[in-house]
């Protein structure tokens, strides 16, 4: 009972359009108007700068960190239980039903859901693998695939259970649908 109460939380947390909405509120526009057209915090930052952007960013990473992470630690979710609850707030993001299922590219919430699973090994991993691979290259898209790989060679390395690389398996499949216009530019 508990995944599929966490798995509905994780979606409907993943599915709010903060940075949509905040866009909305504080600059009376619609941010997909800016960047690639995504309604995400990267957009948010470009319409509205750090104070429309960085509470998008928190607000969004929160919406997969604060499911996965209570489901895990306060509820006892664990092992391949915890494999929809953890996919939940990234499909959520992705996929919005407050957006007609048009949602965000899902990078902010991939970091929520990495320290709801990881505490702060997964979102470090990503963020200096993200910040290399952006400063070697200019294309969004490989950035994060790139990351994601980072992350999956940390995760082999340190030898996590199998279920946490099936997590890990969805999450890429999400971010590479989500950027599979940008993926054609190369690298």
């Amino acid at each position: 009972m508990h995944v599929i109460l966490w798995t509905i939380i994780g979606f409907l947390s993943g599915s709010i359009p903060f940075s949509y909405w905040l866009g909305r509120l504080f600059l009376h526009t619609d941010i997909r108007q800016y960047g690639d057209g995504n309604p995400g915090a990267a957009n948010a930052w470009r319409a509205g700068k750090y104070k429309v952007g960085l509470p998008a960013l928190i607000l969004d990473y929160l919406k997969g960190a604060i499911p996965v992470g209570l489901a895990k630690y306060v509820f006892g979710v664990s092992g391949f239980e915890l494999i929809p609850v953890a996919l939940s707030p990234v499909l959520g993001h992705a996929f919005s039903p407050f957006l007609i299922f048009h949602g965000g590219k899902a990078i902010a919430s991939t970091f929520g859901i990495w320290t709801g699973l990881t505490l702060w090994e997964g979102p470090t991993v990503l963020g200096i693998f993200l910040e290399i691979s952006y400063l070697l290259q200019k294309t969004d898209a490989w950035s994060v695939i790139i990351s994601m790989v980072g992350l999956f060679i940390y995760l082999v390395l340190r030898q996590y259970d199998s279920f946490i690389l099936i997590i890990w398996v969805g999450n890429i499949l999400v971010l590479i649908w989500k950027h599979r216009h940008d993926i054609g530019q190369g690298i």
